[in-house]
């Protein structure tokens, strides 16, 4: 079985994957989904747990989880169970979280995105755009959304590409981010009143249009500059991100107000919905 090892990311939060060119699906990690699901500094015990759980409930999924050999936090490589998407969302209804949904719409964009370059991005692309319209997103939103997935895609693939590793994604999109907007992407929750919710899902059409134009810019300075390490990669987020900057300065001049918003999804959404990013 030829797998190719990935790691993806959750709202700054890493997942490890791994892509199965003949069976053409990916697979997760389940600890690192239980990691991001379930407030816990034992997610290997909530699994096991769960197993025991299920075994006694007469449920076969943890009977048909695999395992692949991935980067453990030590660097080494060790086994490691992992389930491909249909078995997460079983495994994700047995999980008491607030976090369920967006998780299982943050697997679906990432099938689509792969299944973008290669043949048929209707399929898993229209479950995500249905999905937003069922929470109440306009479609002028949902389309520069999904762009904004295959923008951060590339970018994440480029950082990939230039030796970026762990907390680094994190600590580069804070420089992005705060470059553009004057907040850090804490800051900029906590200015919309956010807990756990996906910031980019609570952000204006503006807002995403200048947070697409930052990490757009920043992947393409990046592909000129070829930066070898964090602080040139540091610089070159920087630079990306002042694009935006000079954008939005631009914009609040013309308009006389500020374009970052206090505003989240719960306070536009349908009636009787929510922002399914909490």
């Amino acid at each position: 079985m030829s797998n190719s090892e990935q790691i993806q990311l959750f709202e700054d939060r890493q997942i490890r994957t791994a892509w199965n060119e003949a069976e053409g699906k990916w697979y997760f990690s389940i600890i690192d989904i239980i990691s991001v699901l379930v407030e816990t500094d034992r997610p290997r015990k909530y699994w096991a747990d769960l197993k025991k759980k299920l075994e006694t409930e007469g449920s076969k999924v943890s009977e048909k989880i695999g395992q692949l050999k991935m980067k453990a936090p030590d660097g080494k490589m060790r086994l490691t169970d992992v389930a491909d998407q249909e078995q997460l969302f079983r495994l994700i209804q047995s999980i008491p979280s607030p976090k369920a949904e967006p998780v299982k719409l943050w697997m679906a964009q990432v099938a689509s995105l792969r299944i973008d370059q290669m043949q048929d991005p209707e399929l898993s692309i229209g479950q995500a755009i249905a999905d937003y319209r069922r929470l109440g997103y306009s479609e002028a939103w949902i389309n520069q959304r999904i762009k904004s997935i295959e923008v951060r895609k590339e970018l994440t693939d480029e950082w990939e590409r230039s030796g970026v590793q762990g907390q680094q994604y994190a600590s580069l999109t804070d420089i992005i981010t705060r470059t553009w907007s004057g907040m850090t992407t804490r800051e900029y929750k906590r200015h919309k009143g956010l807990k756990k919710e996906n910031l980019r899902d609570n952000m204006t059409n503006i807002e995403l249009a200048l947070n697409i134009l930052a990490e757009a810019s920043t992947t393409e300075i990046s592909r000129q500059r070829n930066p070898k390490d964090f602080t040139q990669n540091a610089a070159v987020a920087k630079a990306g991100g002042n694009t935006a900057r000079v954008a939005r300065a631009q914009l609040e001049k013309e308009l006389g107000r500020t374009v970052i918003s206090s505003d989240k999804a719960a306070d536009h959404l349908l009636p009787g919905e929510d922002s399914g990013s909490e």
